[in-house]
């Protein structure tokens, strides 16, 4: 029997962490998924580098730790993937994070990166920012539900036709929760 090999997680709490060759990497990947098809914050293929840059450097720049982690999946030198925590800024519902960009790169899909992520995101959100409950979005037609699904979360609403891709390919924007952590 094989034994599967899992990526190693490592998170980073401020841009300062972040060198240029994984800054580079996580563009890389971003760029790789969204011109896939991924659902990674980019829903009009192709993109480049003068659309993922910007976006990257702000959600780098907006890395603390008590408010937004970064973690990423290696195997070796390689970035096979990354996610994004932030804690909600408003007093009211500061107990809440929500999950952005989960995203793997196409030549390690199907090796177990995103639940790996998704694993230790559920760990850190727990253990080190004492969050009690976890929202994200997903794109409708995608099997994403399903897959979050598996990983302990729950469909919490759906927004019906809140996303148009083209004039024929209108989709719900799903609401997950993943509760308690």
């Amino acid at each position: 029997m094989r034994q599967k090999v899992m990526p190693v997680i490592t998170q980073f709490t401020g841009t300062h962490e972040v060198s240029s060759d994984l800054r580079r990497q996580l563009i890389d990947c971003w760029i790789a998924v969204t011109n896939v098809g991924g659902a990674a914050g980019f829903p009009f293929p192709p993109v480049h580098d003068d659309v993922v840059e910007p976006a990257a450097d702000d959600l780098l720049g907006h890395l603390h730790p008590s408010r937004s982690r970064l973690l990423v999946a290696r195997f070796g030198e390689d970035l096979a993937g990354w996610v994004v925590l932030r804690r909600d800024p408003f007093r009211l519902v500061a107990h809440w994070g929500s999950v952005h960009h989960l995203q793997t790169h196409p030549d390690f899909r199907g090796r177990g990166v995103g639940s790996a992520l998704m694993r230790d995101l559920r760990t850190v959100a727990r253990d080190e920012l004492a969050l009690e409950q976890l929202r994200l979005a997903a794109r409708g037609k995608e099997g994403l539900e399903d897959f979050y699904g598996r990983l302990g979360w729950r469909e919490a609403g759906r927004w019906p036709s809140a996303l148009r891709f083209a004039p024929d390919d209108t989709r719900d924007e799903i609401l997950m929760l993943l509760d308690p952590l």
